[in-house]
């Protein structure tokens, strides 16, 4: 028993000792974005973690992409900080994760201009059964004013982005 006993501490040392010499990086493993930040102009969308980028995507628009989004169905993608506010894996974009537009000033300026500032703003996928035009998909801004990857990238984003992480999106 005592014989068994010294075994398993030796067994369990030197496994200890293999984790601390040799320690192994598991996909992912570099942790959660705690920032992401959208360029417009540049189509990129970047995932942070403490300063540094982890990821980065191109990505598609709104059919409408200069300038903040003014009201809904305008085809703009917003400008500003938001964060993300929700997930949905039945989307008809393969997932989507809801950014928080409006934001209190996006209706303060949409009340005064007395319009809708519209919603259900996304970083999304491609539509359900057109994963396959895959990357092709960013040779032009098609969205309603949400932020298009290809379906792999938006399950990359999709565990790498808690909902709360927020998001800069500059024009």
């Amino acid at each position: 028993m005592i014989f068994n006993r010294a075994v398993r501490i030796t067994q369990f040392a030197a496994a200890f000792l293999v984790l601390l010499l040799f320690p192994c990086r598991v996909p992912g493993a570099e942790g959660l974005a705690d920032k992401l930040v959208v360029y417009k102009s540049k189509r990129e969308l970047l995932l942070y973690r403490g300063g540094k980028v982890l990821r980065s995507y191109r990505v598609a628009l709104g059919s409408n992409p200069v300038g903040p989004k003014q009201r809904q169905g305008d085809g703009r993608t917003p400008e500003g900080t938001y964060t993300i506010s929700g997930r949905n894996a039945a989307s008809a974009f393969h997932r989507s994760l809801r950014i928080s537009y409006p934001n209190a000033a996006d209706r303060v300026r949409a009340r005064r201009q007395r319009v809708n500032p519209g919603g259900d703003i996304m970083i999304h996928g491609l539509p359900n059964g057109q994963g396959f035009i895959g990357a092709a998909h960013r040779l032009v801004d098609w969205t309603d004013g949400c932020i298009a990857v290809t379906d792999a990238e938006i399950e990359e984003i999709w565990r790498l982005a808690p909902d709360g992480t927020p998001i800069r999106i500059d024009p």
